[in-house]
Formats: C-alpha cells, sequence, structure tokens
C-alpha cells in the first residue's frame, strides 16, 4: 500500500522578526510625536527671522525703537526658548522603590486570585506608605504594568508606558510627558510663549497698519510683518486661555487629571482635598525663594511622591488633634517613613492656625511627625 506524502507545512516566520517589526514600529512613532515639536521650533525660527531681520533691521528706521525692541525681544525670546526646552528635555519623575511591590508580594499577588485577596496582599505592601488616595470601589491604587503601589496624584501614560508623578497630562507639543518634575517649566513656556506672541504682535500693530494703508515699501518684508501679526495674535488668544486655566489649577491645587476626576481618599472624594489655600499652593509649585519663580530651574516643594492635604485629619481612622494623636499613638497606628514630606513640604501644614496651637514645647519640636495628617491607620 503506497502512503501518500503530505505537503509540510510552510517554516514559520524567524522568532525575531515580530519583534523586529515591533522595534520599528515603536521608532517610526517615536519619530512621528515629534512632528508637533519641529512645527513649533519651525514657527519659532521663522518668527526670529521675520522680527529680528524683516521687521527690525530693515523696515525700522528710528534706531532708539530699533534698540529698544532688540534688546526686549531677545530676553522674550531665550526665556521662552530656555523654558521650552526645559518642558521636553526635563524627564517624568517616576515612583521611588519602596512603592515597588518586592518580588514576594509578585508571586502573592499572581497566585491569589481577584477579589479581597489581592487587596490583602496590596495593603500588607502599603501599610508604611504614604497613600491617602483609593480606586472608585475603595481599594488600593495598584498599576499592573508597572508592578507598583501608586502614590497619590500618580498616573500611568499610555504614551510614556510609566507611571508619572504627579501627572498633568501627555502633551503632544512638548512630546513629553507634563507632571511633578516639570510642570514648573510647562507653566513658564506658556507664560513666556504668551509673552512673547503679545510682544510681537504689539510692537507689530503700527507696521501691520502700514501695510494695508500702503505705507511700507513694496518689498518682502511686508508680507513677513502682515503674517507675523496674524500668527502672534492667533497664538496670543489660544495660549492666553490655556495659560488662564494652568493658573486656575495652580491656584486650586489640582492637575488636568483631577479636573476630570476627582480624587478618592479613604473617608470621601473631595475635589479640593489637595487645596492648602492660594499662597500654599503656589509654592508648592514655584517653592518658598521668590527668586527662582520666574527663572526656569526646578524649585517645587516635596518629592512628589506624597503630598500634604486637608482632609486626611477628617478620616474617622485617625486622630482628629495633636494632642488626640499622643492619646492614640499606643494603639499601634503607623507613621510615615523617614521621607514622607519633605521639610519644605512638612511647614506648608505645620503654619496654619488651627495646626500651631500645641500645648507644650516638647509638641512644637515634633513638627511635621506629630502632625494628624502624618499618620496613616493601621491596614492589616
Amino acid at each position: 500500500m503506497r502512503c501518500e506524502k503530505m505537503a509540510a507545512p510552510p517554516p514559520p516566520p524567524p522568532a525575531g522578526s515580530a519583534g523586529a517589526c515591533m522595534g520599528l514600529r515603536r521608532r517610526c512613532q517615536r519619530l512621528l510625536y515629534w512632528v508637533p515639536v519641529l512645527f513649533i521650533s519651525s514657527i519659532l525660527c521663522w518668527s526670529y527671522y521675520a522680527y529680528v531681520t524683516q521687521l527690525c533691521l530693515l523696515t525700522m528706521t528710528n534706531i532708539g525703537e530699533k534698540v529698544v525692541c532688540l534688546v526686549a525681544y531677545h530676553i522674550f525670546f531665550m526665556l521662552f526658548v530656555w523654558s521650552y526646552w526645559k518642558t521636553i528635555f526635563t524627564l517624568p519623575m517616576n515612583p521611588s522603590k519602596e512603592f515597588h511591590l518586592s518580588y514576594s508580594d509578585k508571586e502573592s499577588l499572581e497566585r491569589e486570585p481577584r477579589g479581597e485577596s489581592q487587596q490583602e496582599v496590596l495593603r500588607r505592601a502599603a501599610k508604611d506608605l504614604p497613600i491617602y488616595t483609593r480606586t472608585m470601589s475603595g481599594a488600593i491604587r495598584y498599576c499592573d504594568r508597572c508592578h507598583l503601589v501608586k502614590p497619590d496624584r500618580c498616573h500611568h501614560c499610555s504614551v510614556c508606558d510609566k507611571c508619572i508623578l504627579k501627572m498633568d497630562h501627555h502633551c503632544p507639543w512638548v512630546n513629553n510627558c507634563v507632571g511633578f518634575s516639570n510642570y514648573k517649566f510647562f507653566l513658564l513656556f506658556l507664560a513666556y510663549s504668551l509673552l512673547y506672541c503679545l510682544f510681537i504682535a504689539a510692537t507689530d500693530l503700527q507696521y501691520f497698519i502700514k501695510f494695508w494703508t500702503n505705507g511700507l515699501p513694496d518689498t518682502q518684508a511686508k508680507f513677513h510683518i502682515m503674517f507675523l501679526f496674524f500668527a502672534a495674535a492667533m497664538f496670543s488668544v489660544s495660549l492666553s486661555s490655556l495659560f488662564g486655566y494652568h493658573c486656575w489649577l495652580v491656584s486650586k491645587n489640582k492637575s488636568t487629571l483631577e479636573v476630570f476626576r476627582a480624587p478618592i481618599f479613604r473617608h470621601r472624594t473631595d475635589k479640593n482635598g489637595f487645596s492648602l489655600g492660594f499662597s500654599k499652593n503656589l509654592r508648592q509649585v514655584f517653592g518658598d525663594e521668590k527668586k527662582y519663580w520666574l527663572v526656569p530651574v526646578f524649585s517645587s516643594l516635596g518629592d512628589g511622591c506624597s503630598f500634604p492635604t486637608c482632609l486626611v485629619n477628617q478620616d474617622p481612622e485617625q486622630a482628629s488633634t495633636p494632642g488626640a494623636l499622643n492619646s492614640t499613638s499606643k494603639n499601634e497606628n503607623h507613621l510615615f517613613p523617614a521621607k514622607p514630606l519633605r521639610d519644605s513640604q512638612s511647614h506648608l501644614l505645620t503654619d496654619t492656625p488651627s495646626w500651631s496651637e500645641t500645648s507644650g514645647k516638647a509638641e512644637k519640636g515634633k513638627v511635621g511627625m506629630s502632625n494628624p495628617a502624618l499618620t496613616m491607620e493601621n491596614e492589616t
């Protein structure tokens, strides 16, 4: 009996081909992400040529006006470029190692079925961490991609594929996540770009009017002057609304994500849970030293992993006054680890009138660790 020979199946593609295609796709995506940045950069380069060369050097006839405009323009230009550069190339900060699950905790989490048993593992892992916020169901906020317990105000960025501390949003115009490490730079970028556009529009206005009244010589400069005013006016309108919105966010100590989804604390949801008042909210972003406020250097308070909140001492499971804390300290309430809030942030809580009324000198020496906002209930 003759057996028919079966056709052999086609050979499988090489194992590395799929990985190579994925790698090529990621590289192409990274290049595409730079398109908005290149667009802004090209507009900036053209505006420099149009303003400095065509308007100031070739069109302006008054020497004094020319010098003043060139000096002021280069100041705004330098601050704009500096803050934009810092916003783009400042790496977003990620949660510290203490928020990452240990190897044993990861194994326990994988073994346990979803539900209360997994939450028990996460509660054990997070019992000594300065975490106040929860999910909508009251569970510990956990990132299954980064394998870490999320600090307060931390979110996972799908573009960066990382958890970003105090994430505000992923901005395509800077090809970067705007978060704790560069939020001040982003605000300064908006402020200086707005001032840059307003300055150009204001100084170009009289020559823009001359263009329509045939008061300019018939050269290519007249077209640069016209488009320069249109571009500056258009960007001024959009930037003013965006800058005003982020100024409101700073005054309320909110992020863009927290506007759309209010943070959920252990006791209740509160959209203003992190707000400490206008002055303290401003200092959290810009720092205590006013000489650094307008300069694109990092001066924000804290470490990005924990934040003061006005609501923690209202938690029924926590002490409500410093005196009550001392009386309940025997109940083995967990204190934050050694670095929950940097000293530069802790004083935002301790200098309020309601928390400065201590009964003894020993209380004053314990500022920060004896504050009810720095305690965490025993979740074990």
